[in-house]
């Protein structure tokens, strides 16, 4: 539906300057675009911190190094809305003061993917395969199900990976779903795995938008990109991770679902980097809302004891 609220003439999008950053912009501007025609949008791109920096992220503020720049522009007026990846911002502490979220877009496919040039599956990789991947949450879980892999550090975008293992570099990639369609290389894709098998980060496939909170036109003209059931999951997975209080070495994964009658859940573990222990909970929301969901699934952990394990990880 279009809308007939006042509408900013120009709205200036910043974002990581990295190929599917500006892919995701892209999808952005499409549907701005259809919710309110004859919109000008204007991509502002900024090189981020994680995005320069190809060493351990623990070095650079863990995650917010993908966002404080962004969130800087922003801030300065040099931008009216940013597009983040949800998995990227920090949940530990508050958005920026004076930001807030307008709109979660529908959500994306949440899986990894494994790329091995021969096509062979996760399952059928020999012994000493070389998997590139610096995700703790990718890495404790290969140690647990196929210890007989070998994980080796590979950060930058998902292009320059692909790069990298074409050259040789390591034998196999583990890589988003969602971030492989959004710069159109679903082609490389030689296995789809299921969340059972490598449990996806919190905020996997959702695109938030984020405007100044005082804003009040373009948010109103943002929220009518949002999706109600991405919302909820949204904020059910956040609040877990804020309650949780984890880091960018803490190998934590979950992801909420709506089903088809509109029962929210929430899966979640909490493991040890070497992957020999995990800590599993899994609720329904039932009456409460996303965020009390998020609280309690995150308590069930800590009555597990995911607290020690948390903090017995350097960071």
């Amino acid at each position: 539906m279009v809308s007939r609220m006042p509408v900013p003439e120009q709205i200036r999008i910043v974002s990581r300057d990295s190929p599917m950053a500006l892919a995701q912009v892209e999808r952005v501007r499409a549907e701005l675009t259809a919710a309110h025609p004859g919109v000008h949008t204007v991509v502002v791109p900024v090189k981020t911190t994680g995005d320069k920096w190809l060493g351990d992220l623990s070095q650079v503020e863990g995650k917010g190094a993908f966002t404080k720049e962004v969130d800087a522009a922003l801030l300065a007026g040099e931008a009216d809305l940013a597009v983040h990846c949800v998995k990227d911002v920090p949940a530990d502490r508050p958005l920026p003061a004076g930001t807030v979220f307008a709109a979660f877009l529908a959500r994306d496919d949440i899986r990894d993917a494994l790329v091995h040039p021969g096509g062979l599956a996760l399952d059928g990789l020999p012994a000493g395969t070389r998997v590139g991947t610096s995700s703790v949450r990718r890495v404790a879980q290969l140690a647990a199900t196929h210890p007989g892999l070998r994980c080796v550090p590979f950060r930058g975008n998902a292009n320059r990976r692909l790069e990298k293992l074409a050259a040789g570099e390591a034998d196999a990639l583990l890589l988003a779903v969602s971030g492989l369609e959004r710069i159109g290389r679903r082609d490389v894709i030689s296995e789809v795995l299921s969340p059972e098998t490598m449990m996806p980060p919190i905020g996997a496939g959702i695109l938030a938008l984020q405007c100044r909170e005082d804003d009040a036109d373009l948010i109103d003209a943002v929220s009518a990109l949002g999706h109600p059931d991405t919302h909820r999951e949204a904020t059910a997975e956040r609040m877990f991770l804020h309650v949780l209080q984890g880091h960018c070495n803490s190998p934590i994964a979950g992801y909420a679902r709506v089903d088809r009658s509109g029962e929210l859940s929430l899966r979640a573990c909490v493991f040890t980097p070497d992957g020999k222990t995990r800590l599993n909970a899994h609720e329904w929301a039932g009456r409460l809302d996303p965020a009390t969901l998020g609280t309690s699934v995150a308590v069930a952990l800590l009555r597990q004891g995911a607290r020690e394990i948390i903090d017995g990880i350097a960071h």
